[in-house]
């Protein structure tokens, strides 16, 4: 069976993006058709500023909403990335294979250690090293598929790299992953700023859509959504980017064609109107769900501790088979 990992990061509220870019996807196929592991991956939440108890309290939403998104437990592996010590085991080895020049060629490592510098935050050194750990969070699993959005092609990439070299040099040890893209929707943008992604944790949550937030919110959210100048509703995304992400929200939640669609509404207010209704209904049983879980604490734990051990057993072999490759005597 093919083994696919994924994970979702605790910096902020996870939002429409992440759900039709990624966690429907999950849901629909991957879970169903391949060994998947989705994890929590809470170290890479600590590369930038951070408050330590916002970091658990979104971990723990953010566990909580896949399995409220449809993530079976019983299908699939949901799991706390630092449960499992074999992430950072192998991240060594693999910053051992990695070179200084090719992680700063990272273009999130650029942008984000543009944004630290203009905060006066200071870049830390995770921030640079931190796609290794991502590359180790892969590695370690055998895993043959990553299902990733389009910023995280690149660290797909160096994960393929790092093993190709590593195998080279001390024998092969791990299989080469590829990365797979969901067909519509890799790449949902914010809704005030169209030539960005939206993500969770910008500052400001004008252009986002939150998958905790109330109906009353996402209409509001949508119903200001920067368009464009003109008046027809045209899907294309280099002359209309506001009004092409909004079409393609609308085919990601109604299983549509965006250039159809666009050919549906007369107006910017209508696209809007149906947008709006669209995500309210995708969202609704999420947020139903969310809520049942969140009031039983014990069974969030339950999941993540037979989680934590499943994804133990699974990597353990192969990054003690690494250790012993790169020539560390066993312990």
């Amino acid at each position: 069976m093919t083994r696919i990992f994924s994970g979702v990061k605790p910096t902020g509220h996870l939002t429409l993006g992440n759900y039709l870019g990624a966690i429907r996807r999950w849901v629909e196929v991957d879970q169903h058709e391949a060994d998947a592991l989705f994890s929590v991956v809470d170290l890479h939440a600590l590369t930038v500023e951070h408050d330590p108890a916002r970091v658990r309290r979104l971990s723990r939403q953010a566990a909580t909403l896949l399995l409220a998104a449809g993530l079976d437990p019983e299908r699939c592996t949901v799991f706390v990335q630092s449960h499992v010590d074999e992430h950072t085991r192998l991240a060594y080895l693999l910053e051992c294979t990695a070179s200084d020049g090719e992680l700063r060629r990272m273009i999130q490592y650029k942008e984000k250690a543009e944004a630290a510098r203009r905060s006066g935050d200071g870049v830390r050194l995770s921030l640079l090293t931190y796609p290794v750990l991502m590359a180790a969070d892969i590695l370690a699993y055998g895993t043959d598929e990553v299902p990733v959005g389009d910023d995280q092609a690149q660290h797909v990439e160096l994960t393929r790299d790092l093993a190709v070299r590593f195998n080279q040099r001390y024998g092969h040890t791990f299989t080469v992953p590829k990365a797979t893209h969901p067909r519509v929707a890799a790449r949902i943008m914010d809704l005030q700023d169209p030539l960005s992604k939206m993500g969770k944790s910008h500052e400001s949550g004008a252009g986002i859509v939150y998958l905790l937030d109330d109906p009353d919110q996402v209409r509001r959210k949508v119903m200001r959504a920067v368009t464009d100048s003109g008046t027809s509703v045209v899907y294309d995304r280099e002359v209309s980017p506001g009004v092409a992400n909004l079409l393609e929200i609308l085919a990601a939640c109604s299983g549509g064609n965006p250039e159809e669609l666009a050919g549906v509404h007369e107006s910017y207010g209508a696209l809007k109107r149906a947008v709006a209704d669209a995500v309210v209904e995708l969202l609704r049983p999420v947020r139903e769900r969310h809520a049942e879980l969140a009031a039983d604490a014990g069974y969030l734990d339950d999941v993540l501790r037979k989680g934590a051990g499943r994804a133990r057993g699974l990597a353990r072999p192969r990054v003690d088979a690494a250790y012993a490759a790169i020539g560390l005597l066993p312990g």
